[in-house]
Order: structure tokens, then C-alpha cells, then sequence
């Protein structure tokens, strides 16, 4: 029994947090440029092999339905007609073969009309792919909660991946937990953290995301513990404009409970040469230490802060 349209289901990503939605089609034929910009390369590859093996064996068929359409075409043979089909709708056509009949000219013209525009499209579709710019950003592996100032603080580190400087950086942190009402219903509920600095005007090497775990954090209170009781997920956005391309280039990466550290912090990424140039190792982005404190009632008391 063919199923519902509307009951079929899509998964939709969100960085590595997954969704699914109901009623929805995974491949729109009515947005085919969405289509088309959205699929990996492999699928994007086979998908215009296919395309162009379809139109060449649509037109070969109608060649073949009426012998004698194409001179030196062999009666009835499809391998003649196909290739011929191909060297029509390429627009190449190397003479040993062409319509002989009113019927034969019609067809090819109405290919070459086709292949005109399959080639268009193929070549804009082709350059869209390629001319997207990649954000590049190198993200730590772990998010980590350790003292600075005091505090605890939730720190993510971002590296630039590009040799060049990005300009007017700007970064967001959102977390994801589960939550149960006074009905008892449960839900998940998405809050923006607040972040020391949201902006950068330079972006060259590394930048260290620091959100205070206060009184006014969504996170207060929480360890590890409370942290997997609440499924907690964070969402981080990196958005830069690169003075390379003239444009703007963004990037977003997902943390599960998993992947926090609690009680760790981040070793130096960054060092001084010789002659006082900063230096980033991006291999050390995500490179973790203990974080050195103690731990008290209702918080930790500060040793050394992090470095970076």
C-alpha cells in the first residue's frame, strides 16, 4: 500500500543534532536549486549523470521508434541512435550521422535546444557549488567549565583556519535542555548563553568564547551530573566577513552533555617566537589540562586561571 505523502519523514540537521520532521519531502522537485546546492558531491555527481543519461536515452528512443530518421544509423540498433544522441545534444556532431528525414531534424533540433539549456544549467549549478565559500573555522573538540575570576565559566575555543585575517567576527552561544513543567509535561527549551565578547573587529589567530556560569546562567548549578540529567546541547555560530572573497562566511558546531569537561581548561595554543611573533598552533585548539582549583559547596575556588 503506497504511503501518505504527509506521512513521511525527514531528518534535518542541525550541525550533529538531528531532527525529524513529518509531512515534509527530503528531495523538492519544485526547489530544484535548493536541491541541487544541499547535495554531497557524490550525490550531486550522480544525479547529473543521471539527468544526462535520461534526456540522451529519451531522444535515442525517439530516433530509434523511426528508422531511417539518421543516415548510417543501423536499422534498429540502439547503440547507433544513443551515440548519436550524444554528439546531438553536446551540440558536437561529427558527420558520419545525421537526419536524413523531416522527422529526424525535428527531433535533433528540439536536442540541441535541450542541450543548450541542460548545459547552462549544469554549468551554473556547477560554479554555485564551487564559488561557496568555506568558513574554515577550527573548533576545540570539548567546550570546558573552569574558574576564571572566580567564576565558574563555560569557555569554547574557535581558531581561524585561513592564512588571512577575518574581519568583524561575531559569535553565538545557545544551549538546548530538557526541562519538565509544573504539569509534568516534558519539553526542551533553547536559551541564549550570554558571552563576555560577542564581536571581534580582527579574527587572526584564536578566540576563546567565555560564558560566566552565574547566578543569571541557565547553567547555574550544574555539573556533570545535572548536565546528562538535562540533555544539555549547545550551538555555537561563527559568522566573519573574509576581505579575501569580499564576503561573509559562517559556520556552526554542536556539543553534546558528552563532550563537556568539567574541571579542565585549555593549554596554550598560542606562543611568542624569538622575535615576539605570536605563534597558533590550531592542532593545540582543543588540547585540554586540569584545571587547577578546588572544589567547594557551591562552586570552586580559583588557583590559576586559564590560559590562552
Amino acid at each position: 500500500m503506497k504511503r501518505d505523502l504527509h506521512e513521511r519523514t525527514a531528518r534535518v540537521h542541525l550541525g550533529s543534532y538531528e531532527f525529524r520532521k513529518k509531512g515534509v519531502s527530503r528531495f523538492d522537485m519544485r526547489d530544484p536549486y535548493h536541491l541541487a546546492v544541499t547535495l554531497t558531491w557524490p550525490q550531486f555527481l550522480a544525479t547529473l549523470l543521471a539527468i544526462y543519461l535520461l534526456v540522451n536515452v529519451v531522444f535515442a528512443v525517439l530516433f530509434w521508434l523511426v528508422p531511417g530518421s539518421i543516415a548510417n544509423a543501423r536499422p534498429r540498433n540502439f547503440g547507433d541512435v544513443f551515440f548519436f544522441s550524444i554528439e546531438t545534444l553536446s551540440t558536437v556532431g561529427y558527420g558520419d550521422m545525421y537526419p536524413t528525414t523531416l522527422y529526424g531534424h525535428m527531433i535533433a533540433a528540439t536536442e540541441i535546444v535541450c542541450g543548450i539549456g541542460v548545459t547552462a544549467i549544469v554549468t551554473g549549478l556547477t560554479f554555485v557549488r564551487f564559488s561557496r565559500p568555506r568558513a574554515k573555522f577550527v573548533f576545540a573538540s570539548n567546550p570546558v567549565v573552569a574558574m576564571y575570576s572566580g567564576t565558574p565559566t563555560l569557555m569554547l575555543r574557535v581558531g581561524n583556519g585561513r592564512l588571512t585575517v577575518l574581519l568583524d567576527a561575531v559569535a553565538k552561544l545557545n544551549v538546548l535542555l530538557s526541562a519538565t513543567s509544573a504539569e509534568g509535561n516534558s519539553f526542551r527549551r533553547a536559551q541564549e548563553l550570554r558571552l563576555e565578547r560577542t564581536h571581534l573587529p580582527a579574527f587572526p589567530l584564536t578566540w576563546t568564547l567565555m560564558h560566566v556560569v552565574d547566578e543569571q546562567s541557565p547553567l547555574h548549578g550544574f555539573d556533570a551530573a545535572r548536565a546528562e540529567a538535562a540533555h544539555v546541547q549547545l550551538f555555537v555560530t561563527v559568522e566573519a566577513r573574509d576581505p579575501t572573497l569580499a564576503t561573509s562566511v559562517y559556520d556552526i558546531r554542536t556539543y553534546t552533555t558528552e563532550d563537556i569537561r568539567f574541571g579542565m581548561r585549555y593549554a596554550d595554543a598560542v606562543t611568542l617566537a624569538e622575535d615576539g611573533t605570536p605563534v597558533a598552533d590550531l592542532t593545540k585548539i582543543g588540547t585540554l589540562e586540569p584545571d587547577i582549583c578546588d572544589h567547594v559547596e557551591h562552586g570552586w575556588t580559583e588557583r590559576e586561571e586559564p590560559a590562552e
